[in-house]
C-alpha cells in the first residue's frame, strides 16, 4: 500500500538530487573554464574568480545531494533543508530569466513544486496510518 504523498516525496528527492549533480558539473566547469569571462562578472556577488563561483558551487551541490539523500530516507531535517533548496532554486533562477527565460521558469516552477511536496507531504506518517 502506497503512503499519500510518497511520490510528492520522491518527486523532491530526485529533483534535489538531480540538481545537486547539476551543481557539482556546474562546480568542474567553473574551475576548468579558460575563455574569456564576461565583463559584468566584475560587479557580480562571490568576484570575478570562476574558482570561487567553483567552491560556491561545489558545496550548493553537497548540501543538495545530502538533502536529497535525506528526503528520500525520511529526515525530517533533510525535509527542512529541501524546502530551504527548493526557495533557493526558485529564487536564483530569475537571476538567469534574462538570458534563459524558458529554463528560468522551468526553474522557478520546479522550485515550487519542491516546496509544495515536501511542505504539504514531507511529514513522516505516523506507524497507525502505516499498517493501514
Amino acid at each position: 500500500m502506497e503512503v499519500e504523498g510518497s511520490g510528492w516525496r520522491f518527486f523532491a528527492g530526485t529533483v534535489l538530487g538531480i540538481t545537486g549533480i547539476m551543481r557539482f558539473f556546474d562546480a568542474l566547469w567553473a574551475w576548468s573554464y579558460n575563455g574569456t569571462l564576461p565583463s559584468n562578472l566584475e560587479g557580480a556577488l562571490f568576484g570575478h574568480s570562476l574558482a570561487t563561483y567553483g567552491w560556491v558551487y561545489f558545496i550548493v551541490a553537497l548540501i543538495l545531494l545530502g538533502a536529497s539523500f535525506g528526503v528520500l530516507t525520511g529526515s525530517q531535517f533533510s525535509r527542512w533543508i529541501g524546502i530551504f533548496a527548493g526557495g533557493i532554486l526558485a529564487v536564483t533562477s530569475i537571476w538567469w530569466m534574462p538570458y534563459y527565460p524558458i529554463w528560468a521558469l522551468a526553474y522557478i516552477a520546479i522550485g515550487i513544486l519542491v516546496i509544495y511536496g515536501l511542505a504539504v507531504y514531507g511529514e513522516r506518517q505516523p506507524a497507525d496510518e502505516l499498517r493501514g
